[in-house]
């Protein structure tokens, strides 16, 4: 039996309450996900944030008053622990790269089957970031395509066996305690092997972990 600890409050950002309604019936199958706040646009959002605690927030982009971009990048500055999922119909890549570089933790297109939006939720939950093949193709775009950003990675990586390993799983949205079932290591172990790979390539977080590893063909 799942203990309450598991539970996942959810907020859904839509000015569409049919489309709301909607993910609120394609979430109901998982009783660990709870929706406990609706808001028409970014402006209702943000302040819903101040009375009610949020871990995910499904994200709309077009959106009266304030706009998803605008309010992915206030929920940054304000609530870092909160994880932004976008949901959207656009599948640009400028779209994508510029809400991921904003602060957003996954983007999902509206047409995603409800298992992938619930597959998404646990994963930003429970590590950080949903890499699904519309943002990897996006960063794919972006970094070997067009070329137009150069990440700064440390010149002269030498990365162990394990770490290599370790990457390997990140990029193929492994939570910590999977990763350390797959390798026989101790959550911790895992999370301080992360840790150091982040140090090691130069990078601030896991999505720049992944942007390393397809610039370099790991994956």
């Amino acid at each position: 039996m799942n203990k309450p600890t598991d539970i996942i409050k959810i907020a859904i950002a839509d000015d569409y309450a049919i489309f709301r309604d909607g993910l609120k019936v394609g979430l109901k199958p998982d009783k660990n996900l709870h929706v406990v706040l609706e808001a028409n646009d970014g402006l209702e959002l943000m302040d819903g944030l101040e009375k009610q605690d949020i871990d995910v927030i499904l994200m709309d982009l077009k959106m009266p008053k304030m706009d998803g971009m605008e309010a992915t990048m206030e929920i940054r500055k304000k609530y870092s622990n909160i994880k932004v999922l976008v949901v959207t119909m656009y599948d640009d890549a400028k779209f994508i790269i510029h809400l991921m570089e904003c602060g957003a933790n996954g983007y999902l297109l509206k047409n995603a089957d409800p298992d992938e939006i619930r597959n998404a939720i646990h994963t930003v939950h429970n590590n950080e970031y949903y890499f699904n093949d519309i943002v990897n193709k996006a960063l794919l775009k972006r970094l070997i395509i067009n070329g137009k950003i150069k990440p700064s990675f440390n010149d002269e990586i030498n990365l162990t066996e394990r770490e290599l390993e370790v990457l390997k799983l990140i990029c193929q949205e492994k939570t910590t305690t999977e990763i350390g079932n797959e390798i026989y290591l101790s959550p911790r172990s895992v999370e301080g092997i992360r840790q150091r790979l982040i140090e090691k390539i130069g990078v601030r977080n896991t999505a720049g972990l992944v942007m390393f590893a397809v610039k370099k063909g790991i994956i």
